[in-house]
């Protein structure tokens, strides 16, 4: 028969009443007993392991004690001094989230993430277009920037329109920085020149530019002839392609929604079930390019299909401005959905990097929550929140809410308590306001002082107020 666990939460005057709320929601939902030690100073960010010895009091019942998680830094020296001052007590004691609504991530069933994520199945191939339009040097520096991001291999997109008479020294070049290349051509000059100077993989051959591909000694992909049975095509080119001993994948073409996606992620299926065991590439950028919507969970998506179908190789491309982290977006959703798909779960929980416009989880704060800590400020810093529908800037006396930082400055500007409010910290509150605007706006949560999350694209920033607060406690 298990004891039912009693857990001593400590805390700072502010964040009492939404520990309380917090906790006991959680205490009736899993059966443990707890106690809550406020202890004597308003901030929990400010407790050092020291102080926090001086004043903490654990009750002989408690068996696990959960700590301000900004206490993280200074854990072992606060363990050290529990077990001396607690010797014959055989207590956990850890720190909890920095935001008390992270709270109860310590006691759910958030998916573990096992030492094997991170591997993945799916090659990216990123495309630059229109190549012979860029100087060599702006042709390098995409080149390099796009491997950074993740992509295997570079795919050097030729103007349909004109020959590239330089296209060899262009490869030369390329290949002279160490990068795995392919050529987008249908021109068969072009391809022989590009596959002699170095580049491995040729994009793309039809019934039009089939018969030179033996000899490039290189691998090519096949995709369908312009007119006719789109499969029929394939199966046309792979006979010869095989009768030649040539290397290829398949790529039956993606269209855009409107032009038959359906229909070609059909086309996709009957490919593999054709050609079981032969390569396939899958061009993402027709619908990632030519999709008013963000590409990011787009790419999650198309890479998820790929994964479940073998197709082990993409083309992406970064021209359209709501796709310009695409190889980014990509390499980072490779791996979730090889994961997802080795383990047979659900891509949830597993890679909060992906989730860019919204917030992995936003726990809203209560109207009483924020009651309450309005009433018991005794000082005359600003304090904002967001609540469920409007957002709250708080100090001593002063409690303004609404949705628009331009008037809610100008309520706090009208009020007397306003003399502490100089130019600079003018600017902080204008800051803050807006992002914590931004976070309504878009359902994501607020953290006065915090990045908002942006996945990936989160940018770190200083803490400014809290700073300041602990030079003026010295």
């Amino acid at each position: 028969m298990s004891t039912i666990q009693s857990i001593h939460f400590v805390t700072g005057k502010l964040a009492e009443a939404s520990l309380r709320e917090v906790v006991s929601a959680l205490a009736e939902k899993l059966a443990f007993r707890y106690t809550i030690d406020v202890l004597p100073i308003t901030v929990a960010a400010l407790m050092t392991p020291k102080w926090l010895m001086r004043h903490l009091a654990i009750p002989n019942e408690s068996t696990r004690v959960i700590l301000p998680g900004y206490l993280e830094p200074g854990i072992d020296e606060v363990r050290n001094s529990i077990q001396l001052a607690y010797p014959n007590r055989n207590l956990i004691v850890e720190c909890g989230p920095k935001d008390v609504r992270d709270l109860p991530k310590m006691f759910g069933k958030k998916r573990h993430r096992g030492e094997d994520y991170g591997q993945h199945s799916i090659e990216i191939i990123a495309e630059i277009n229109h190549a012979p339009r860029l100087s060599l040097q702006e042709l390098i520096t995409q080149a390099k920037r796009l491997k950074r991001d993740g992509a295997d291999r570079i795919d050097i997109g030729c103007d349909p329109s004109s020959r590239w008479t330089s296209i060899a020294d262009a490869i030369k070049a390329l290949r002279d920085e160490d990068l795995t290349l392919s050529i987008d051509t249908f021109d068969p000059w072009e391809a022989e020149q590009s596959t002699r100077a170095g580049a491995s993989l040729v994009l793309s051959v039809n019934e039009t530019n089939r018969h030179a591909a033996k000899d490039w000694g290189a691998e090519v992909v096949v995709v369908p002839d312009m007119a006719g049975d789109f499969i029929k095509s394939l199966e046309s080119t792979v006979e010869l392609l095989l009768n030649q001993s040539v290397p290829f994948r398949l790529d039956p073409i993606l269209e855009p929604i409107g032009c038959g996606f359906a229909n070609s992620m059909e086309r996709y299926c009957q490919t593999r079930r054709l050609f079981p065991d032969i390569p396939m590439m899958m061009g993402i950028g027709n619908i990632t390019e030519l999709t008013d919507a963000d590409s990011a969970a787009i790419n999650v998506l198309l890479l998820g299909f790929c994964e479940e179908l073998q197709i082990g190789s993409i083309l992406t491309t970064e021209v359209i401005s709501w796709a310009q982290t695409a190889v980014r977006e990509c390499d980072l959703a490779r791996k979730l959905v090889n994961y997802a798909v080795r383990h047979r779960i659900p891509p949830k929980h597993l890679e909060e990097r992906l989730v860019l416009l919204r917030d992995p989880s936003n726990p809203a704060l209560s109207d009483t929550a924020i009651q309450h800590l309005a009433t018991n400020l005794k000082d005359n810093n600003y304090r904002i929140l967001v609540g469920r529908s409007e957002i709250h800037l708080l100090s001593a006396n002063v409690h303004i809410r609404g949705t628009d930082p331009y008037e809610m400055m100008q309520s706090l500007m009208a009020l007397p308590e306003s003399k502490n409010v100089d130019t600079s910290h003018a600017f902080y509150l204008g800051i803050e306001l807006q992002k914590a605007l931004t976070a309504l706006t878009l359902g994501k949560r607020y953290e006065q002082d915090e990045s908002l999350n942006w996945g990936f694209l989160t940018r770190a920033e200083k803490h400014h107020r809290l700073t300041r607060a602990r030079s003026s406690l010295r």
